[in-house]
């Protein structure tokens, strides 16, 4: 059984991202010490939910190793604006575009550049 390195170092982080929940939580768990347990422990988790769980979004964000790209028929191309099939990339490694508002196709002849581009 194989297993990538980038997979140990986000499990790595995640140990210790749990580890450092623990005194926040009990700081809050102390601080609210005068309610039922169960209240104090749902607020605690609901306060610890909202800070880990940007940090969690941060550890295990993905990253694609082969570019994902999305291919549309009769587009222009946004470099050279020739009346073509449009190509995009939309993730690739830390490149990331799938919330953009406004994408740019490009002929397979100008996708191939902007990929080089990318990939420096």
């Amino acid at each position: 059984m194989v297993i990538k390195m980038d997979f140990c170092k986000k499990y790595f982080l995640y140990l210790v991202r749990w580890q450092l929940s623990t005194p926040i939580l009990a700081i809050v768990l102390k601080l609210l010490s005068n309610m039922s347990t169960l209240t104090a422990t749902i607020i605690a988790n609901l306060i610890g939910g909202l800070i880990f769980f940007w940090i969690d979004k941060i550890i295990f964000k993905k990253t694609s190793e082969v570019p994902l790209w999305e291919i549309k028929n009769k587009v222009e191309c946004y470099d050279c604006h020739k009346k073509t099939k449009g190509y995009r990339i939309v993730m690739w490694g830390n490149y990331d575009r799938t919330t953009d508002k406004h994408p740019q196709y490009r002929c397979r002849e100008c996708s191939i550049k902007k990929m080089k581009t990318i990939s420096k």
